[in-house]
Formats: structure tokens, C-alpha cells, sequence
């Protein structure tokens, strides 16, 4: 059986590694916001390019607590994308913001940025931007227009560890930014876990208050806040993880390198590169209308694969009251999309029965 992904690969290569760590962590008697995290905090805003991390329990609190930082209000509204994880969504509406969908470009399944400043009102607050599938956002376009129209910038980075447009970081661009270290992350741990970072001083003071209940320094609550402190635990895995986290990256990009090259792409539809992109894989997505036949054919063949994401948020029970205009491509792109195995170990013979597997089921049509 071919792995869709295999986390469980990367924390073996660092087994002894990551339990010494963890003998170190009990020994010390400190388990919550200590020494480790103080370190991650500090080592992943300077891999990032940022001044500021504040380390948290999850992204979905990481957005939430981001926005109550910038100041949203209930009522206030949120621009973001459909196509995306649920959490993106899900901390929009635990901070009592209302989330306006727009559309994404069919080319990169990204933000289509052109449609975003038709959606601001007064009631626009800011613009949750996903770089999705590790594939950068259009942010030099996206920067213009908020700093038009007076709007902040909130970056959901959790599938882009790493990704980089014209040599600087994605979480550097936006006001604020959100990471993701859940296990199949690029960069992950043995559970949840997330970052908010943020070169503005106020919003880091703010975001590190908000994470622990409100608390000022004699743990009185000067205002409502989350409990949302990242462990020990967590933080000391990801202070050893993130050593190896270009090396991971450089693995997928050679991965999807291989794939660009070797499957039939007047089939299918590849992945867009753009020269002046850094994409880190996150998933591989191919596009095809074949796409559930060809899901059979691969995992009768031993091939596991992942659609991501089968039903778009803004056709979910929970969140179709926010619909306010159509959503053409987002709804498209739901039945054609198609995620290959791609992970640092995924070995050559294992990218070749995939590229065999698919060009072959598009020979027979």
C-alpha cells in the first residue's frame, strides 16, 4: 500500500532524538509555556521572517485569537475563501465575525483577488488570505487593496511552512499570520498545536494576553481570553522538527518535480508553477473530470489518495447562511480535484507506480 502521507516515517527517523527531548521536558518540571516554547517561539519568527511568535494550541484558536487581537467585533465581516480546511472558517465565526465568501482563481485555486474589493463594505474588518496546498496567495495584489481600502491582512500559512514569494516567506507579508503543526503539517508534532505571528508589537502583546485567559503579569484577566497555551511537549518536538524542515520541503519539491514531468499532463490538469513562487507541497493537486474513476483505479491499485476538499464550506449545514453570492469555480474545481501521495518518504518506485497507474488509466479512455 502507497501512503497518502506518512507522518509516522518522520518522527522515526528522529526517534531517539525527540524522546530525549522528551525525557528532558518531564525532568524539568515545567509543561506549560516554558523554556521549549519561549525557543520555538523565537526560532520559527526568525525562520519566518518575522519579529514576533506567539505559540498556541491549534490554528483554529490561532485565527480566532488573531482576530480578537486586530479588534473584531461582532457583526464585523471577514473575506475568505470556501476551498479551504474548516478551521479557516471556524475561527472567523468563534470570534463573532461574519465570513464573506469569494471565489478562487481556477488557475492556482487561490484567492481570485480581483473579486475580493467588490465584497468590502464598512463592515469589512479584514481578509483571511490561504495559501493553499503550499501554493502562495497573490499578495502583492492583495497588500494593495487592503492598505486601499484600510483593512488588515490575516495569513493562514497552516499548508505553507517554508513557501515563498520572490525569496521572502509567506506569514511575512500580512499583519498577522496563523501555522498549522498538526501530525501531517510539513512541519508538525505528535498532535495539535499552532503560531501566530506578526511584526506589530500591540497585536503580540495582545495575542500572548488573549491565549491565556486575559491574563496581565499577576494573572488577573483584564479582558475575555482563550485557554490556549501550547505544552512542552509540543514545542520541544517542533524546536527539533523545524531543523529539518527546508530538507523536507526540498523532498516534496523534488517529488512534484518528477510527477510535472512524468504524468500525461494533456490529460490532466498539473499543479501551476509560477518562477517567482517557492510552493512547498503541501498536497500535490491534479484536476481531471475523470477524477472518481480515476480515484478507483488508484486505490484498487494500492494507491491511497485524498480529495481536498470534496464539499466546499459555504455548501455545509453550518455555514450556508453566510452565502451571499455565487461561487462558480469553487464549486468546479469540488469534483475535479485530486490529491497524490506526496511526502518526504515517498520513495521513486512508489512515484513511479502512481505516474504508471494514472497514465495508464488515461490511455484506455
Amino acid at each position: 500500500m502507497i501512503n497518502f502521507f506518512d507522518p509516522k516515517q518522520i518522527f522515526l527517523k528522529n526517534k531517539k532524538k525527540i524522546v530525549s527531548s522528551l525525557v528532558n521536558v518531564i525532568e524539568s518540571g515545567n509543561y506549560i509555556l516554558g523554556k521549549e516554547v519561549d525557543n520555538f517561539e523565537k526560532k520559527f519568527s526568525d525562520y519566518s521572517q518575522t519579529k514576533y511568535g506567539v505559540a498556541v494550541s491549534n490554528a483554529t484558536d490561532a485565527i480566532q485569537i488573531a482576530l480578537m487581537a486586530i479588534g473584531i467585533k461582532f457583526g464585523d465581516e471577514v473575506i475568505t475563501v470556501s476551498h479551504t480546511a474548516v478551521a479557516s472558517v471556524s475561527g472567523i465565526v468563534s470570534a463573532n465575525a461574519t465570513p464573506v465568501f469569494v471565489d478562487i482563481c481556477e488557475s492556482d485555486m487561490n484567492v481570485d483577488v480581483e473579486k475580493v474589493e467588490k465584497l468590502i463594505t464598512s463592515k469589512t474588518k479584514a481578509i483571511l488570505v490561504v495559501h493553499l496546498y503550499g501554493n502562495p496567495a497573490n499578495m502583492s495584489r492583495i497588500i494593495e487593496i487592503c492598505k486601499k481600502k484600510k483593512i488588515f491582512i490575516i495569513e493562514d500559512c497552516s499548508q505553507a511552512h517554508g513557501a515563498m514569494i520572490k525569496k521572502k516567506k509567506v506569514g511575512s507579508f500580512g499583519d498577522v499570520s496563523v501555522f498549522s503543526f498538526y501530525p501531517t503539517k510539513n512541519l508538525s508534532t505528535l498532535g495539535d498545536a499552532g503560531m501566530i505571528l506578526t511584526n506589530n508589537k500591540k497585536i503580540f502583546e495582545l495575542s500572548k494576553k488573549l491565549r491565556q485567559y486575559g491574563w496581565n503579569k499577576h494573572r488577573e484577566s483584564d479582558f475575555h481570553g482563550l485557554n490556549s497555551r501550547m505544552d512542552e511537549i509540543h514545542a520541544a518536538i517542533l524546536n527539533l522538527q523545524v531543523n529539518f524542515l527546508d530538507y523536507y520541503n526540498k523532498k516534496r519539491r523534488i517529488i512534484a518535480e518528477y510527477y510535472d514531468k512524468n504524468l500525461d499532463g494533456n490529460q490532466i490538469t498539473l499543479p501551476k508553477k509560477e518562477n517567482f513562487l517557492f510552493q512547498v507541497y503541501h498536497h500535490y493537486v491534479i484536476r481531471t473530470k475523470f477524477r472518481d474513476n480515476l480515484k478507483k483505479e488508484l486505490e484498487l491499485n494500492g494507491i491511497n489518495v485524498g480529495i481536498h476538499y470534496p464539499l466546499p464550506i459555504h455548501q455545509m449545514k453550518s455555514y450556508k447562511k453566510y452565502v451571499k453570492h455565487p461561487l462558480p469555480i469553487t464549486e468546479k474545481i469540488k469534483k475535479q480535484i485530486l490529491s497524490l501521495p506526496i511526502h518526504p518518504y515517498l520513495n521513486k518506485k512508489e512515484q513511479n507506480k502512481v505516474i504508471s497507474v494514472i497514465n495508464r488509466f488515461f490511455k484506455k479512455l
